[in-house]
């Protein structure tokens, strides 16, 4: 019988492939040959799974950002009976990208940004997956205002508008690691701060109910 291919598991192989190389020469200086090589699989295989270099490079993008939103999925739920102000914290925490053990995960990740400013394609796959993590912290927002104690009658902050400010500090924080700007801990302590300061707004202020 001929040997059965699971092409999704060879994909992703190839994608960890693909990172490995744009963390070493960037997205451009990636090509399907060396793709090949590093993954361990013929050019024909990789062609017959990616029919272009953009195809392939367009998954790659795809599959980072799925891995860091899976992780922080797996992290939030490992502990499901945490406050949604604590889940945010780990969330948080894990998307910014700043322990030692996702710091060539980050390098690739700002090198994919990179390239998307000048490369479209490139662009929606990596706006889909701020988009998802912003509606993970929007959601998480949402339910530490109607967790905690407040004021009645005073207007909350708007949960997308919080999550788009954190999204763009964490993301930030992330290039400020990784040049050297910052220490770890100092960009987790911008991090603390700033949530302290949310949930200080979210205990003062809640919706006034219907009457």
């Amino acid at each position: 019988m001929p040997k059965q291919v699971d092409y999704e598991s060879r994909r992703r192989r190839i994608a960890e492939a693909v990172c490995l190389l744009a963390d070493e020469h960037g997205p451009e200086g990636v090509s399907m040959r060396d793709v090949a090589a590093r993954a361990q699989v013929s050019l024909g295989a990789v062609q017959r799974c990616f029919r272009s270099k953009e195809e392939m490079l367009l998954f790659a993008v795809g599959h980072v950002g799925e891995r860091i939103t899976e992780r922080v999925r797996a992290r939030l739920a490992a502990s499901p009976a945490r406050s949604a102000a604590t889940a945010l914290d780990h969330a948080t925490d894990e998307i910014a990208l700043l322990r030692e053990e996702h710091r060539a995960e980050a390098r690739i990740w700002l090198a994919f940004v990179a390239q998307a400013a000048v490369d479209g394609s490139l662009a929606r796959p990596l706006r889909d997956s701020y988009a998802a993590l912003q509606s993970l912290f929007a959601g998480l927002i949402a339910q530490a205002a109607e967790d905690g104690p407040a004021d009645e009658g005073t207007a909350p902050p708007d949960p997308q508008a919080e999550a788009r400010t954190l999204l763009a500090l964490a993301d930030g924080l992330t290039a400020h690691v990784l040049i050297g700007h910052l220490t770890a801990e100092e960009a987790e302590e911008v991090l603390h701060t700033h949530l302290a300061g949310l949930w200080e707004r979210l205990r003062t202020a809640r919706p006034r109910k219907a009457v």
